[in-house]
């Protein structure tokens, strides 16, 4: 089992900028994809970003791209979503996941943690 803890989630205001933090325990960090999904009121759960386990292959979505970037650091078993130019589109909540294969990482991760609200005013 991989347990994950979202943290860095709060209310910005448009134009601003947040950066997420996911810690992953109880298995070994480098062994798996990381990602990022998101969740809006009244709407689906999407992905937002994926980084392989050794960061040589990243996907964002269309969406968030040229404003989000993901990271990780295998040191400190920790994944990174650095969120600039905030939108009020971009309120959600964003769930950190983990999967063994970096093509399911992106469509059917097999963790999730439990989630950090980010609200951006208008």
């Amino acid at each position: 089992q991989v347990q994950l803890v979202e943290s860095g989630g709060g209310l910005v205001q448009a134009g601003g900028s947040l950066r997420l933090s996911c810690a992953a325990s109880g298995r070994t960090f480098s062994n798996y994809a990381m990602g990022w999904f998101r969740q809006a009121p009244g709407k689906e759960r999407e992905f937002v970003a994926a980084l392989s386990r050794s960061s040589s292959s990243t996907n964002v979505a269309d969406s968030v791209k040229g404003r989000f970037t993901i990271s990780r650091d295998n040191a400190k078993n920790t994944v990174y979503l650095q969120m600039n130019s905030l939108k009020p589109e971009d309120t959600a909540v964003y769930y950190c996941v983990a999967d063994a294969l970096y093509s399911r990482v992106r469509s059917r991760p097999a963790y999730w943690g439990q989630g950090t609200q980010v609200t951006v005013s208008s």
